[in-house]
């Protein structure tokens, strides 16, 4: 056992339930239907509803990105905004590229006795129709997504973390995410994160936002529960 996979069963050991981010550790939502085409056909229902805060040709690629935007300039517009990105994320996860290692944490939670909940800014509809889809519902305890209409709730806000820990002792948690935004939400939370470095840049994002722990693959967490039980 290596000194990293050692230091993350030791962090793991006392866990009882275990927070995981949706996109990247879980699937990549985006991987069929991109980012940047969700984004547009977001924008363009927003403008026929009066939506004219871009400049023209300019598009924001990161759909909830676009949405904040529209909390921030136009909250008359953010339920119906919400709304219609939810719709664009349930067709998104349909061609979503599994991350088999994330299945693999699934699996290992149930396996070990922890519980396992989904803490993710996309909507509930959308992390549940993937979970469904694909059978992995049976794993999960809890699914929390953005608030509908509330863009605020989303990390680096700790609000959804704070609501899958309600009732719980925040040492018996980890958050596993792979943004600095989902770190900050766990130290906002109290909660300590183990960041899934999936692209080049991530690690070093992620260390300096206070991850415990950095880990390349998901398979590496999975071991590690295994080896916590």
């Amino acid at each position: 056992m290596t000194e990293a996979s050692a230091s993350l069963t030791g962090l793991l050991r006392p866990v009882k339930h275990v927070l995981l981010d949706f996109d990247g550790p879980v699937c990549s939502v985006f991987s069929g239907v991109l980012a940047p085409d969700v984004s547009k056909s977001l924008q363009e229902g927003l403008e026929a509803l009066g939506w004219k805060m871009l400049a023209e040709g300019q598009i924001e690629t990161d759909p909830l990105a676009l949405l904040r935007l529209v909390a921030e300039h136009r909250p008359d517009l953010v339920s119906p905004a919400d709304r219609r990105l939810a719709l664009l994320e349930t067709g998104a996860v349909q061609s979503g590229r599994p991350n088999l290692g994330g299945e693999a944490v699934l699996r290992a939670c149930v396996e070990s006795g922890r519980a396992v909940s989904i803490v993710s800014n996309n909507a509930t509809v959308a992390i549940e129709s993937y979970l469904a889809a694909h059978d992995l519902g049976r794993y999960v305890t809890r699914t929390v997504g953005r608030t509908p209409g509330d863009p605020a709730s989303m990390k680096p806000s700790p609000r959804l973390l704070l609501e899958a820990m309600s009732g719980g002792e925040a040492q018996d948690f980890i958050f596993v995410g792979d943004a600095a935004r989902d770190v900050e939400a766990g130290l906002a939370a109290g909660v300590g994160t183990i960041g899934y470095a999936n692209k080049p840049g991530k690690r070093e994002r992620l260390e300096a936002a206070g991850a415990l722990v950095v880990v390349d693959s998901m398979h590496s967490i999975a071991a590690a529960l295994g080896g916590g039980a």
